[in-house]
């Protein structure tokens, strides 16, 4: 299979690179990180000076110049082609009841700044503690529950500015 990788480096520039044009590519590893590489009779001494593996980001530097790229490869892109990024699932504004309960504890209150996964509130169902937690960074724009409050399915619980 020849898989067919998209570069974006500085998110300015994009670059189409496929396996072959990889396995062809002149160069030789001289460290973990260092690499020596030639293309059309040019040396370039180039290191990987940061890299995250699970989001493809990396920062090489290639001679005295420091890039930011990004791969994503064909499931990456046909992802974003079908509008299923990432990203696009970290825009939530409001937090609503994914069942029937009882709030018996609220952790935030309107103005707070929250991280992901920051606990919001607790919110009793069937007899179980259910954690709410925020979907994303964000402040806090209002909460509309109280503590000791019923509530309903799909009830406004917090609304993210």
């Amino acid at each position: 299979m020849n898989n067919k990788y998209k570069l974006n480096v500085n998110k300015t520039f994009e670059v189409n690179l496929s396996e072959e044009d990889v396995q062809q590519l002149n160069a030789v590893k001289t460290s973990e990180d260092s690499y020596h590489v030639l293309n059309d009779n040019k040396s370039y001494q180039t290191v990987v000076t940061q890299s995250d593996f699970l989001q493809k980001k990396y920062t090489v530097k290639v001679n005295s110049t420091e890039y930011e790229v990004t791969i994503a490869d064909e499931l990456d892109q046909l992802i974003k082609e079908m509008g299923f990024s990432v990203g696009s699932s970290k825009h939530v504004n409001s937090i609503k009841a994914p069942m029937p309960g009882l709030i018996l504890d609220i952790h935030v209150k309107a103005g707070d700044s929250v991280k992901e996964d920051d606990a919001l509130l607790i919110l009793e169902a069937m007899k179980m503690e259910n954690v709410i937690v925020s979907p994303r960074d964000g402040l806090i724009k209002s909460v509309s529950v109280t503590k000791g409050a019923a509530i309903d399915k799909g009830q406004l619980l917090i609304e993210f500015e």
